[in-house]
């Protein structure tokens, strides 16, 4: 058993967090219409778990509604089938189009139909509390159609291990595969939970669930922040005089614009300090006479997040030039721009320019 309150705030939590990621993802969508097929079915487990939150007292302390409980399968293998769906809209936005989801969906459509309609005829559920009442209702018909239903939620499951495997001519991200992963296996637990019903495990598996969407929303917001403009670097003529930045003490914003065009001055001027791979940002704070936490809060005043990533931003623009002057033609040349390791210059490349640094390599020099 297990408290009722208890199964009320995780439903409302699990329902709000699916409400927050409906609502980032629709705004997504209206830019991409990748992102409209996880907008939809996230509000549909939003407002799933909003409905079931209602009955919380039902869940929690109710009757075991048995082994094989017909609306528990019916459940799994809707859930089963939207969660092989959305990871596809993210690689493949033509998967959106309603035939084809209809005629995937046919199976659960024909079984959930067919048993309601038996239902209308006079059938009622066979009630199972152990194996020895499977084994003598096991060839009635209503145990025959819950044994479909089963059959058609491991069909959809195993479509979301296969998913990463079946996209080849997809650059699928590999934070998706582990994804996918996650999530066929937390289905495996959902089925196995509708099969003999916990109260515990399916506050477990909706902890599970919640977690993964939100991991997914994370990773999507993340993959948008890399495709955001970088600051640009602009000449600076002359570097502030210590009089000047003393001026500006009081005035937060000014003080960090100073401290900047300082930092810019040096950097812009002492190019063979900082192509050295073991310059950083100790380094710099000596070389500019500005210490740790002011380096800090005046880089990220212009929009960097930190020191490195502001250093690294020189070395990617010196990087760019010597590339496009036809200096640079492979990847060891790369480091002559002070970086440490190749696989240190493919990701700074990546994160500057929303570009690999192999296919830029690939282009003509200008």
């Amino acid at each position: 058993m297990i408290s009722p309150e208890l199964t009320l705030i995780v439903f409302l939590c699990g329902s709000v967090a699916h409400y927050v990621v409906t609502m980032v993802m629709a705004l997504f969508a209206r830019h991409q219409v990748k992102y409209l097929s996880i907008a939809w079915i996230m509000g549909i487990f939003a407002t799933a778990m909003l409905v079931v939150s209602c009955f919380y007292k039902t869940v929690a302390t109710g009757h075991e509604p048995g082994m094989l409980h017909p609306y528990a399968l019916m459940a799994v293998m809707v859930i089963s089938y939207l969660q092989s769906i959305y990871p596809l809209s993210i690689p493949m936005p033509g998967y959106l189009q309603w035939g084809r989801m209809w005629k995937y969906a046919s199976p659960a459509i024909f079984l959930i139909l067919t048993y309601f309609g038996a239902m209308l005829l006079g059938s009622r559920p066979v009630i199972i509390h152990s194996i020895d009442d499977l084994r003598r209702h096991l060839l009635s018909g209503d145990i025959l159609m819950r044994m479909a239903m089963v059959l058609a939620s491991f069909w959809y499951i195993q479509n979301i291990f296969r998913l990463p495997h079946r996209l080849t001519h997809v650059a699928f991200p590999r934070y998706l595969v582990g994804y996918s992963t996650m999530l066929g296996l937390s289905v495996v637990f959902y089925l196995a939970i509708s099969i003999d019903y916990d109260a515990r495990l399916m506050m477990v598996y909706t902890v599970i669930f919640t977690l993964l969407n939100l991991y997914l929303c994370f990773r999507t917001l993340e993959n948008t922040a890399l495709e955001l403009p970088k600051p640009v670097i602009k000449k600076v003529e002359e570097a502030p005089s210590d009089e000047e930045m003393e001026k500006t003490e009081n005035d937060f914003n000014e003080a960090n614009l100073q401290r900047f065009q300082r930092t810019e001055f040096w950097m812009q001027k002492n190019r063979e300090k900082w192509t050295d791979n073991t310059f950083g940002r100790d380094q710099l704070c000596r070389e500019v006479g500005i210490n740790r936490q002011l380096m800090l809060q005046c880089v990220r005043s212009q929009g960097y997040n930190n020191v490195h990533d502001y250093i690294n931003s020189y070395r990617v623009n010196d990087l760019k030039r010597r590339i496009q002057r036809g200096e640079v033609t492979t990847l060891t040349d790369c480091l002559d721009s002070g970086f440490g390791a190749i696989k240190t210059v493919r990701t700074c490349f990546l994160r500057h320019e929303g570009l690999s640094l192999d296919s830029y390599l690939q282009q003509p020099p200008i």
